[in-house]
C-alpha cells in the first residue's frame, strides 16, 4: 500500500511540474513564432510560415539533445516525425517512452506476482505506444494523400491545359485539393519560390511523402524539363493509373480485414476464457496461480499470445 502511494504521488508531481513547464514553453515559443512572423513576406500564408518556422533541434533540454546526437535512429524518429505531421522534436517523444516505460516497470515491480522479465518486457511494450502512434498516424496519412493524389493530378493537368505554367498550376492545384496533397504541394511550391529549383523541390517531396505515386510524379516532371513533350497528357495517365492502384488496395484491405478480426479474436480468447475460469471455478486455476512456477508460465504465455498477435497481423498485412 505504501509502494502505491508513493507511486501515485510520484506521478502526481511530476505530471503538475511538467504541465507547468510546457505552457511555459509553448508561451515563449508562440511569441517567439509571431515576432519571426512578422517579418515574414505577407503573400506567405499561416500554414507555409508555420511550415518554414519548424524547430528541427532534437530538444529543448540541452543536456538529453546532446545525448540524442550520439545515436543514428534520431533521425529515423525525426524522419516519421514528419512525415506524421506532428509538430513534436525528437526529444519529447524519446522523452514520454521513457516517461510511460518507466511508470508501467515502477508499477509491475510492486506486484509480486509478475517476475521481473515479464515486467520488463511489459514495459518496453507500453513505451514502445507513443511510437507506435506516431507510425500510425504516418500510415493514415500516407493513406489519405494516395486517395487525393490523383484528383490532384488531373486539376494540375487542367491547369496546364489551359495554358498555365507550372509553377502557378502548383499553386492552383494546392489551393484546391484538400489536406494532405495540399500541404505538401504548398510547401514544395514556396520551396521553388523562395530560390530552390524545382528537381530540389520535387527531390524533398519524395523525402517527405516516400510513396511510388510521387516518385512517379516528380520523374515525369524532371523528365519533361529535360526532354520535353506534353505533361498534361502523362500527368492524366498518372492519374488514371493511380486511381485504379488506389482501387486495388482498398480491395485488399478489405479482404485482408477478416484476417486481421480473425486474428484479434484468437488473441483475445485465451483471457477471456482465462477470466470466465476465473469467475466460475475459482479453484480450477489457483493451483496454476498458487505454485511457484505458475507466474512464470502465466507470463511467457501472456508474451506468446502477444507475439503471435504481431505475426498474424505482419501475415495479413498484404503489400500491393
Amino acid at each position: 500500500m505504501l509502494v502505491l502511494f508513493s507511486v501515485l504521488v510520484f506521478i502526481t508531481t511530476f505530471v503538475a511540474v511538467g504541465l507547468a513547464v510546457l505552457i511555459g514553453w509553448f508561451t515563449l515559443q508562440r511569441l517567439g513564432a509571431q515576432a519571426v512572423a512578422e517579418d515574414m513576406p505577407s503573400y506567405l500564408s499561416e500554414n507555409e510560415t508555420s511550415a518554414l518556422l519548424r524547430n528541427d533541434t532534437l530538444s529543448t533540454i540541452s543536456i538529453w539533445a546532446k545525448v540524442l546526437e550520439r545515436f543514428d535512429f534520431v533521425e529515423i524518429l525525426r524522419r516519421h516525425l514528419a512525415q506524421a505531421d506532428l509538430d513534436w522534436s525528437v526529444g519529447r517523444l524519446t522523452l514520454l517512452m521513457l516517461l510511460t516505460g518507466s511508470l508501467v516497470l515502477a508499477l509491475l515491480m510492486s506486484l509480486d506476482f509478475l517476475p521481473a522479465w515479464g515486467a520488463l518486457i511489459a514495459a518496453c511494450g507500453v513505451a514502445s505506444f507513443p511510437y507506435l502512434n506516431v507510425l500510425r498516424r504516418r500510415a493514415r496519412r500516407f493513406r489519405k494523400f494516395e486517395e487525393g493524389f490523383p484528383d490532384a493530378l488531373e486539376s494540375l493537368a487542367r491547369a496546364l491545359r489551359c495554358g498555365h505554367p507550372f509553377s502557378a498550376a502548383i499553386e492552383i492545384v494546392a489551393a484546391e485539393c484538400e489536406a494532405p496533397v495540399s500541404t505538401e504541394l504548398r510547401k514544395a511550391s514556396v520551396e521553388a519560390n523562395l530560390g530552390a529549383s524545382w528537381d530540389a523541390s520535387l527531390h524533398k517531396l519524395c523525402e517527405r511523402v516516400p510513396l511510388i505515386e510521387v516518385n512517379m510524379f516528380a520523374s515525369a516532371v524532371q523528365l519533361q524539363a529535360r526532354a520535353g513533350g506534353k505533361l498534361n497528357e502523362v500527368l492524366g495517365k498518372l492519374a488514371e493509373n493511380m486511381r485504379e492502384s488506389v482501387s486495388l488496395k482498398g480491395e485488399i484491405r478489405a479482404l485482408a480485414a477478416h484476417g486481421r478480426l480473425t486474428g484479434l479474436v484468437l488473441t483475445m480468447l485465451p483471457i477471456a476464457i482465462g477470466g470466465i475460469m476465473l469467475f466460475v471455478n475459482p479453484s480450477y486455476l489457483a493451483v496454476l496461480i498458487a505454485h511457484p512456477y505458475g507466474k512464470y508460465l502465466i507470463a511467457a504465455a501472456g508474451v506468446c499470445v502477444a507475439l503471435a498477435h504481431f505475426v498474424i497481423r505482419r501475415i495479413v498485412d498484404i503489400k500491393a
